[in-house]
């Protein structure tokens, strides 16, 4: 009983380094996508410098706020844009 506890232990802990290593290479060929992002939920800093973290967009579709998506069809799919807004 002891040996499958640890096994399945194991191979959870192996899966989730999996799936971390994943993530971390699908966001290096993600784009970031304005207009999209809803309140709290964005991925970086604001084009304008209103704020400077992820999850700082205080209202939803903000024209400066950003979200990462796969690539320019998926932000044209989701209504938003690629090109970083004029300040």
């Amino acid at each position: 009983m002891n040996k499958m506890l640890l096994s399945a232990a194991l191979a959870g802990v192996f899966a989730a380094g999996v799936a971390a290593s994943a993530q971390a290479q699908d966001t290096s060929a993600k784009v970031k996508c304005y207009g999209i992002a809803h309140a709290g939920k964005n991925d970086c800093k604001a084009a304008d410098a209103s704020h400077s973290c992820k999850g700082q967009a205080k209202v939803d579709n903000s024209k400066v706020d950003f979200m990462l998506v796969a690539d320019k069809a998926a932000c044209d799919a989701a209504k938003g844009s690629t090109e970083t807004p004029k300040m």
